[in-house]
């Protein structure tokens, strides 16, 4: 008498398990998530679904929805920071190097427009979850510092005016390079202007980096 065949057992795949992983899945699909609808309009659900995770594992590793709002800020800032610190300012003359730091904020915001609506979203809090960061102060003090050596170095080799306060040369700076994002919508219907255009925003790069620079020159 013939016996029956058995199917073979199949075998569990091994779960894997990287926290590191699954937590910078989630930081990236949070980001897009909390800037294109806000704090209060983003949900934990949505992240879920796009990350094939859970909402429990979610607020494992955030602690709540709050709690991944500040942890994408602060994913935001280190990756702009990040970028800037490589830009190796110390290796060029002060002019030029200003040149090239200008024009890195204002490519760095034109290609990042979900960083500048998660600045506008903290500004609409005005700064509540910002200030529990410890992590997004310490991040911008360097990019501080480094305009500071870049300015007196500057000022020291008598290519820049003296008495200039580097927050505010940073303030301006990214006053410039934030309207390109912030603004180009509405200012393009009002002033019938196509902001997008490539040669438009060439030249509204050049621009800016010539009114800093001229701003800052003896």
């Amino acid at each position: 008498m013939n016996q029956p065949v058995q199917s073979p057992k199949k075998t569990a795949l091994p779960r894997t398990n990287d926290p590191e992983r699954t937590m910078a899945d989630i930081l990236a699909v949070a980001i897009t998530e909390f800037a294109d609808k806000g704090l209060a309009g983003a949900r934990i659900d949505a992240i879920a679904a796009a990350t094939r995770t859970s909402k429990r594992m979610i607020y494992y590793y955030f602690s709540s929805k709050e709690g991944l709002y500040v942890a994408v800020l602060e994913e935001a800032y280190r990756r702009m920071r990040q970028i800037e610190s490589e830009l190796h300012l110390d290796d060029l003359p002060p002019e030029d190097a200003l040149r090239r730091l200008v024009g890195f904020t204002v490519d760095y915001q034109l290609a990042h427009p979900e960083f500048i609506r998660l600045v506008m979203t903290e500004n609409i809090h005005r700064g509540q979850y910002l200030v529990q960061s410890d992590s997004i102060r310490a991040l911008n003090v360097p990019a501080i510092d480094g305009l500071r050596q870049l300015y007196e170095r500057g000022v020291d080799q008598g290519v820049f005016r003296a008495g200039i306060d580097p927050v505010d040369l940073h303030m301006s700076i990214s006053a410039l390079s934030v309207f390109n994002v912030a603004n180009r919508h509405t200012f393009s219907l009002i002033f019938q202007r196509d902001l997008d255009e490539p040669r438009a925003m060439g030249a509204r790069r050049d621009s800016i980096v010539d009114m800093v620079v001229r701003f800052v020159r003896k």
